[in-house]
């Protein structure tokens, strides 16, 4: 196993990324395949699958880490909050290491992202970053000094199921989540929060995607939707830096492609922080799809660290 060849999986919902990295953070192999839907012993077989095939393609083997949608539990060393919920109570990383015959290191994915973009992408330079995926589900990461803060539950940096700060009235109690509880952020500024909220509505079921398309052609309740979509993630936010701080926030998934975010979430933070100084940096993804899955390659070691 060559220490300066790494490789990162990303374990989404519906697809699995895989590539392998130099030791100057260039890609060498690249492959994306579907993902097995509430088959756990499939998944271990397919993220297992999709290393051997980078590495054949690599010509070479290297270390490996693993973004998943939840986190190990320090206390159980099992999955735990996971919305792929096959992985729940499951000791993947133990499983996953008996299958390749090699030590594998897991994070949250959002934690892979947040990491990847503090390393070498939109966040590089700054010393706090926190990372936020709003895709199908509602994440997040905060990366001090490029080190992630993981916490002593495993569940630093998640924002996604905490309530939507400052609610309307018309906004509580909230929509059911899959989680147990009512109103979590994730209800609200996840794509598919975003579908069901203007479904709500308008009476329209549509992807956040063709909201957004709507949206931009100058269709008002599609323009209403998205101005409620970034009037929450605007509060979830401002809570977020009234807590953490940070010096750049950097969006992920596949809201982060929505442009009016990134002129419209900086001044709606701004009327929440508990601050003289308010102004807060949003920036989109410097490696697009690719940030969780770098950072899970980082995992690892940054560029350089053989």
């Amino acid at each position: 196993m060559s220490p300066a060849f790494r490789i990162g999986i990303d374990l989404g919902g519906t697809k699995i990324t895989g590539l392998g990295l130099d030791a100057a953070g260039e890609t060498v192999a690249r492959h994306r395949i579907a993902a097995p839907r509430h088959d756990y012993d499939a998944t271990v077989e397919a993220v297992a699958g999709l290393v051997d095939r980078i590495e054949q393609a690599a010509g070479r083997s290297g270390s490996v880490g693993v973004g998943i949608p939840g986190s190990v539990s320090p206390a159980s060393g099992r999955v735990q909050n996971a919305n792929s919920t096959w992985l729940n109570g499951r000791r993947f990383d133990a499983d996953l290491t008996a299958r390749l015959g090699r030590p594998v290191r897991l994070a949250n994915d959002a934690n892979c992202f947040a990491l990847s973009e503090a390393i070498d992408g939109a966040g590089a330079g700054a010393g706090s970053v926190f990372g936020v995926i709003l895709g199908t589900g509602c994440g997040g990461g905060f990366v001090l000094d490029r080190k992630v803060l993981v916490g002593c539950r495993a569940i630093g940096g998640e924002w996604g199921h905490n309530p939507l700060p400052w609610p309307e009235p018309d906004e509580l109690p909230g929509p059911d989540c899959w989680c147990g509880r009512s109103g979590c952020l994730e209800t609200w500024i996840s794509g598919p929060g975003l579908a069901a909220d203007h479904a709500r509505v308008t009476g329209d079921d549509l992807p956040a995607e063709d909201i957004a398309r709507l949206a931009q052609r100058g269709d008002g309740a599609a323009r209403a939707s998205l101005d409620r979509h970034v009037s929450r993630a605007a509060r979830g936010l401002a809570s977020v830096v009234n807590i953490l701080d940070p010096e750049v926030i950097v969006l992920g998934g596949g809201l982060s492609q929505m442009p009016h975010l990134y002129d419209e979430l900086p001044k709606r933070i701004a009327a929440h922080v508990f601050a003289d100084r308010t102004e807060i940096a949003v920036k989109p993804p410097a490696h697009g799809d690719d940030g969780g899955v770098r950072g899970a390659a980082w995992l690892w070691g940054g560029p350089g660290r053989a």
